[in-house]
């Protein structure tokens, strides 16, 4: 008797973790990926888990959110997060990863048993419920082909939003004379590279910056941009201080060589294990590569920076998940069908990953005939499920994980703790607790190893 076979689409950071789970618990798998085949506006490579934009999973900071979700992850075993351990670089509080090195365990891995897991290099353009268990995890970048299909299977128009890359410099172009190592608040350790400014620096680079010229001028003023995730000359023009008060925020980051907080300050962000290039944080952006070059020279210790690569603008595809997806992830209208990542309408590379991890566990489940619970309300994972299956489906817009986003605690509680860092950790050790009960429950189900 063959084992049981699900496909999986898509080869970035849901799907990868979704067939290497499934495959965890003896269910074999296709696993599509249309690059090199056919290539997207934003990848630069065929590898899997390619990382696009920045090079963070955010911070590792106990008792915070993306803390909280990391640590349910690795406590149900998740490949792409135990690749990321394996591949950090320097990044303060945060976890950051040298993306060659991540691509590479996750190629690896996936390649390391075909018997289990078949690769196939070509593009899915149909869904057919007929076809067995499939878990779509096509990403953001998700091609026209496919995305029409699942607009036809779901019988609702996909809604979209548009997200920008970061621009990263050769370590070897940053003036060291110019810039300061230092985390802010000093957390963790001084791993970022932070180019201060005075406040004319900063007024010559606002309006600089506020008059370059965009990729495709005034047709991109009404985009629907992602909130937490802005182009940067959308945020200046929003207000001569704002930059300020985000990605140019200087609170934190006093200058060790003067003992001031500057008027502003860029921070750089290790992006490899040789830490030969650095990505600007918070720096993505869709002005023209020659408007680029001008204007991010201005940085002080940018003066001769040499670009390895300049910001872009690329498309977000996201399905209405409110509308279609049950808190097992698969369709309403055909259970056979689940999705994972950020075409489910999550955000982030985290959430991305914790979705193909929940959706390679129901799939398997479903291949195995075996019925698994839905994780827990009170957990990270589940509240993001919570979410993207239960937000109005009229104001849905994809999300990280937050607070906002986990079950509160008991009103009486709210009232006796008033310290928030006090509440949250009291949120993170119940939403562990909730976790592990879950995770043990569901182990005879998938006979975890």
């Amino acid at each position: 008797m063959s084992a049981p076979r699900i496909n999986v689409i898509g080869g970035g950071l849901a799907g990868p973790e979704a067939a290497l789970t499934a495959a965890r618990f003896g269910v074999a798998v296709d696993l599509y990926e249309m690059r090199p085949v056919r290539s997207t506006p934003a990848h630069q490579t065929e590898d899997f888990g390619e990382l696009v934009c920045s090079n963070s999973l955010k911070s590792e900071s106990k008792n915070t959110a993306p803390w909280l979700l990391k640590q349910e992850m690795r406590r149900a075993g998740s490949s792409l997060l135990k690749f990321a351990d394996a591949s950090a670089v320097p990044a303060g509080h945060a976890l950051a990863v040298d993306r060659v090195e991540f691509s590479r365990l996750i190629g690896e891995a996936v390649t390391a048993h075909p018997q289990i897991i078949t690769v196939h290099r070509e593009e899915v353009t149909s869904l057919n419920p007929e076809d067995g268990i499939t878990v779509v995890a096509s990403g953001p970048l998700t091609s026209s082909a496919l995305s029409d299909e699942i607009a036809r299977l779901t019988g609702s128009d996909h809604l979209a939003f548009y997200d920008s890359i970061s621009p990263i410099v050769d370590a070897d172009s940053i003036d060291m004379e110019r810039v300061y190592f230092a985390a802010r608040w000093d957390k963790g350790t001084a791993d970022y590279i932070n180019c201060p400014m005075t406040r004319e620096e900063y007024d010559t680079f606002y309006e600089a910056l506020v008059s370059a010229e965009t990729v495709e001028g005034k047709e991109w003023e009404k985009l629907p941009y992602f909130e937490s995730c802005l182009p940067i000359e959308e945020l200046a023009r929003r207000g001569r201080d704002t930059l300020r008060f985000g990605p140019m925020k200087p609170v934190g980051l006093r200058d060790p060589r003067t003992g001031k907080t500057p008027w502003a300050v860029v921070q750089l962000r290790c992006e490899n294990m040789r830490a030969d290039s650095y990505n600007l944080v918070g720096f993505q952006n869709h002005i023209r590569y020659g408007e680029q070059s001008r204007i991010l020279r201005l940085i002080p210790g940018l003066e001769n920076a040499k670009f390895l690569r300049y910001g872009q603008i690329h498309r977000n595809t996201y399905i209405n998940a409110p509308r279609v997806l049950t808190p097992h992830l698969n369709l309403r209208d055909h259970p056979g069908i689940y999705f994972a990542g950020q075409i489910s309408g999550v955000e982030g590379y985290t959430e991305s990953i914790a979705g193909g991890l929940l959706a390679g566990i129901f799939a398997a489940g479903a291949a195995l005939g075996r019925e698994v619970a839905p994780v827990p309300r009170q957990t990270a994972i589940g509240s993001l499920v919570n979410y993207i299956t239960g937000a109005d489906p009229k104001r849905f817009q994809p999300a990280n994980i937050t607070f906002d986003l986990l079950e509160p605690l008991e009103e009486e509680l709210r009232r006796k703790v008033r310290d928030k860092r006090e509440r949250h950790r009291m949120q993170c050790e119940r939403a562990l607790a909730a976790f592990d009960a879950w995770w043990e429950s569901i182990r005879p189900a998938l006979a975890v190893e």
